[in-house]
């Protein structure tokens, strides 16, 4: 009896000391869940763009601001899209400088860095600008240029003063004022940078 009286009071007191020191655990459990979202935007680009055309251009030759020295200046040509469909322009523009009537005045065109890089096609959307820049001598003749005077110490143009610019594009033309009118020396000769998309 004592023996059974010893071994139930044993029994209390373990169970006495489980609960004491906490026998239930609590555990938690944190899901994280993450989902992806894929949203897809189509834009219409046309197929094949067309070479622009004299008719879908508007632009200008104008003098850059403090461009002159070392006898010459440059000038920036612009061309503006004023269709209403994408087109193109690219690599060096073919040129013509025109007098005050229209007239063709000596004109040669030159990459200003030759073999620089292969052209590209400047891409023009609607209301889009090209540019490229010209650099030339307006006042120092070049071998052939005439070299006379209209009076003691006030020398004649090097070449007849240029008015216009005729751009060659797309099998076409535009023409576009020249800011100021210069003449070009050395029969019309321009160092010409290629198209390049106009910020």
């Amino acid at each position: 009896m004592r023996r059974l009286a010893t071994r139930v009071a044993l029994a209390g007191m373990v169970a006495g000391v489980l609960a004491g020191c906490g026998a239930t655990k609590t555990v938690t459990v944190t899901q994280t869940v993450t989902s992806t979202v894929t949203k897809t935007t189509t834009t219409t680009v046309p197929a094949t763009v067309a070479a622009c055309r004299g008719g879908d251009l508007s632009g200008g030759f104008s003098q850059v601001p403090g461009s002159a020295g070392a006898g010459s200046v440059t000038y920036t040509l612009t061309v503006t899209n004023t269709s209403s469909a994408a087109c193109y322009v690219s690599g060096i523009p073919q040129l013509q400088l025109l007098d005050t009537r229209g007239g063709a005045v000596p004109t040669t065109v030159s990459p200003a860095q030759p073999g620089q890089a292969t052209a590209a096609k400047i891409v023009l959307q609607p209301g889009d600008s090209a540019k490229a820049d010209a650099r030339f001598s307006p006042d120092v003749p070049g071998p052939g240029d005439p070299q006379t005077y209209s009076s003691p110490g006030n020398p004649q143009a090097c070449e007849p003063t240029a008015h216009e610019l005729q751009v060659k594009v797309g099998g076409d033309s535009v023409t576009v004022s020249v800011s100021p009118p210069t003449p070009v020396c050395s029969h019309g000769a321009l160092l010409m940078s290629p198209f390049a998309g106009a910020s």
